[in-house]
């Protein structure tokens, strides 16, 4: 065979080589899938923003934080998730207790204080929220407001207050409490609670929009809720009032980001993971959903009173005893479902 000759196959096996490359890169650049328990309404569209900055697809699946933890542990290295987004510090501590975090670069680390990350560097605070009493001012009294969440179990609030016992924010609120209180405590809290006749919600924004109506005299909720039911309706009559600062009522949880054990875009999803704590991104979440931003240097929306995150790190999530399942167990046997 001539040199000539063998020109066309040796482009035909340059082609099919390039062809193949070609394939391999699709397939390791190919759509960050995110696991969300950050509904679509808050997140989307900085996961949009992302897109258009960096190029990156993204593929993501919502569904409540508790529910994706126990997903990605079923799935183990099956696991199509390269990200984990959750509302519940709860959640991410039962996915590190199972080994399922890769641990961070110290740069994004660092984005945040300390308070308001992993002491093992597996997962990173994005923004806060605290937890607060929303009332109707024409159905509670000034001097009726509580001090501490342990006055709810008075029968003075007896079928006046609103909960979201399965949504995660109340379990990751109960899981502090234990942490502070003890569970024999906390056991007994939720009792009084739940002998009170509380009216049960799926999720904050329901509580806040029954205080609204007056269906109820207050709630237990995160802080962001009725500024962003305000901001909608400036007619919304509801309030915010903080209990005691080192009361459990009053604690402050962070939403939280992590790359997946193994996931095969780690770069990408560190990549995601540092978009989301720069000022862009920090500064839609404290502008459009009221959040507390994490990322040093950004600060909350105006309307939002000022707080502080420095105790926040001492909730040992992952180690408390039974975590976030034990939690759970523990609404449930106080008569509350979900």
């Amino acid at each position: 065979m001539t040199r000539r000759s063998l020109r066309p196959l040796l482009l035909a096996v340059v082609a099919l080589a390039a062809l193949a490359a070609g394939c391999s890169s699709s397939d390791e650049d190919g759509p960050l899938t995110i696991y969300s328990g950050r509904n679509e309404e808050l997140v989307g569209p900085v996961l949009e923003q992302f897109t258009e900055a960096t190029g990156i697809e993204v593929e993501v699946q919502y569904a409540d934080s508790a529910d994706l933890a126990l997903l990605i542990t079923e799935e183990g290295d099956a696991s199509p998730a390269d990200v984990y987004l959750s509302q519940s510090p709860g959640a991410m501590g039962f996915l590190e207790a199972a080994g399922l975090l890769a641990e961070l670069d110290d740069e994004v680390l660092d984005a945040v204080p300390a308070s308001v990350r992993d002491d093992d560097g597996r997962w990173v605070g994005v923004t806060g929220r605290q937890r607060v009493l929303v009332y109707n001012p024409d159905l509670v009294s000034p001097d009726e407001l509580p001090t501490t969440v342990q006055e709810l179990t008075d029968p003075a609030w007896s079928g006046r207050l609103g909960v979201a016992p399965a949504n995660g924010s109340f379990q990751d609120f109960v899981t502090a409490m234990r942490a502070d209180l003890g569970d024999e405590a906390t056991a007994a809290w939720l009792e009084g609670l739940a002998a009170n006749d509380p009216v049960t919600y799926p999720k904050n924004s329901a509580i806040v929009a029954a205080v609204g109506r007056g269906e109820v005299a207050a709630g237990l909720v995160n802080h962001y809720y009725n500024f962003r039911a305000v901001a909608e309706d400036p007619s919304h009559p509801a309030l915010n009032h903080q209990l005691a600062i080192d009361d459990p009522g009053s604690v402050l949880i962070v939403t939280g980001a992590a790359v997946i054990e193994g996931s095969d875009q780690a770069d990408a999803a560190a990549q995601f993971i540092e978009y989301l704590l720069e000022a862009d991104a920090q500064r839609y979440f404290a502008d459009e959903t009221f959040e507390y931003p994490l990322a040093a240097g950004v600060e909350p929306a105006s309307v939002i009173p000022a707080t502080s995150f420095a105790d926040t790190g001492s909730i040992d999530y992952e180690g408390l005893t039974g975590g976030l399942e034990a939690t759970r167990a523990l609404i449930t046997a106080a008569g509350f479902e979900g």
